[in-house]
């Protein structure tokens, strides 16, 4: 699971890096010292669980959780009690009252894994491709289906993912991990960036680090898969 972990306190954002590091699920993105510093980064980048001080200048741990469109799962860490009944109003799976231990911070990380195993395992009882080219999702209370050749590209955004397909004004939101997604999509797949997942076939133009798919629409190519987008474009390409 890939988290972030948000404290203004150095002592205490260095003490969750530490923690973090002692739990083998766990993937530490990046270290914020202010929740305002940490939306920028969901913007480009979704994680799966965030570990969140809520009394922080500018903006406090609940009222970010509350700004984002789609929250990932979240365990609050804080020195005041006050917040806790707080916590739980937006959904936080955790919080942890300072000073915790290991033993407490392991508790929570546990309960998050818990819960992201659920959510995966719930959508992928309706997410198996039935055919070479259909899936079934649930979408807004339904089931849905997708062919997959269809499909434009996959844009992750916290625990949830946007599927843009041909000719559709708005995408299908579903609540899937992306590595999941990966595993029931054919090899005209690729993923380009932690948030992106294109397929090849509608890849108009590459432009520096990005792929164009029409004139509205530019993905990024991540630092992680550039090179194995250009051994892709390297059996692809004619010229000098």
């Amino acid at each position: 699971m890939t988290c972030i972990a948000i404290d203004d306190e150095p002592l205490a954002l260095r003490q969750l890096e530490n923690y973090i590091s002692k739990i083998p699920f766990l993937e530490l993105v990046s270290t914020c010292s202010s929740a305002v510093e940490a939306k920028q980064l969901l913007n480009e980048d979704a994680v799966d669980v965030i570990f969140a001080d809520i009394n922080m200048p500018d903006l406090n741990g609940l009222d970010f959780v509350r700004s984002l469109a789609s929250p990932p799962l979240v365990v609050f860490t804080t020195a005041y009690s006050e917040f806790a009944i707080d916590s739980y109003r937006v959904d936080a799976v955790d919080y942890l009252l300072k000073p915790f231990g290991l033993d407490d911070f392991r508790r929570a990380a546990n309960k998050a894994k818990q819960r992201y195993d659920m959510m995966n395992a719930a959508v992928a009882r309706t997410g198996n491709a039935t055919d070479d080219d259909t899936l079934y999702l649930k979408t807004d209370y339904k089931v849905v289906r997708v062919n997959i050749s269809s499909i434009e590209y996959v844009e992750g955004m916290s625990e949830y993912l946007k599927i843009h397909i041909d000719n559709q004004p708005k995408p299908i939101i579903v609540l899937l991990a992306m590595k999941k997604l990966e595993e029931h999509l054919p090899d005209y797949f690729m993923r380009i960036h932690r948030s992106y997942i294109v397929n090849l076939k509608k890849i108009q133009e590459v432009n520096k680090n990005r792929v164009i798919i029409d004139a509205d629409t530019y993905l990024p190519i991540g630092d992680m898969y550039k090179e194995a987008f250009n051994n892709y474009l390297s059996t692809k390409f004619l010229g000098k």
